[in-house]
């Protein structure tokens, strides 16, 4: 009898699809309200000022302005967006 089963079990194809996560629009680039400004696991960066939070941590812009990064308290992250005058 032989020790291997036959050629009908694959045990490659469990490679996953990258996601493309990180920072998408840098301090001190112009962002319009809408853009995403981070796609992220967790909140490795907060929202500050003008910047909104997603149901998978994705921070986006509230309002047209500059992005700028910050850090704060406990050497947390924040992106806010700053209007331009």
């Amino acid at each position: 009898m032989a020790h291997k089963k036959g050629e009908g079990k694959v045990k490659n194809g469990r490679e996953s699809h990258s996601k493309r996560l990180g920072i998408k629009i840098y301090g001190g680039q112009a962002a319009l309200s809408g853009n995403i400004i981070v796609r992220q696991r967790g909140t490795v960066h907060h929202p500050g000022l003008n910047v909104g939070i997603g149901k998978d941590h994705t921070l986006f812009a509230l309002a047209d302005g500059v992005v700028k990064f910050t850090k704060k308290a406990e050497n947390r992250s924040f992106v806010s967006v700053l209007p331009v005058e």
